[in-house]
């Protein structure tokens, strides 16, 4: 008979904790969580509507605004504005994704870590 870790699963890796749920209606009515939670919003909720109203303005403005996005861009005759602003559709995109990364880094994980390390210490 072998002696075995009651917190590791079948093949030696490690099993998270049971944690009860007293201890997550814990954390979601404490301090720190409203605070994770109005940290996420503030950057998510204004990013999201940002990046609606320019891709529907996008949106419209080809459907209602030809003259204006078929206009050459940048010298190039094959190449108008249309194009430009459909390519920066893309770029506001993963500019975006880079901000998410950048924020969530340094103000969400923190938070989101203590509370992590809160939850798996007092487990039982």
């Amino acid at each position: 008979m072998t002696d075995q870790n009651p917190h590791s699963a079948p093949g030696g890796a490690q099993a998270k904790p049971k944690i009860s749920e007293d201890a997550f209606i814990e954390v979601q009515q404490s301090e720190e969580f409203n605070q994770l939670r109005k940290t996420f919003r503030g950057f998510a909720f204004p990013m999201t509507i940002a990046f609606l109203v320019w891709y529907f303005a996008y949106v419209l403005a080809s459907v209602y605004a030809k003259d204006f996005m078929s206009q050459p861009f940048a010298g190039m005759p094959n190449f108008n504005l249309g194009h430009f602003l459909g390519l920066m559709q893309f770029v506001t995109t993963f500019l975006i994704t880079w901000l998410y990364i950048r924020h969530a880094n340094s103000k969400l994980d923190p938070i989101s870590s203590r509370i992590r390390e809160r939850l798996e210490g007092g487990a039982s």
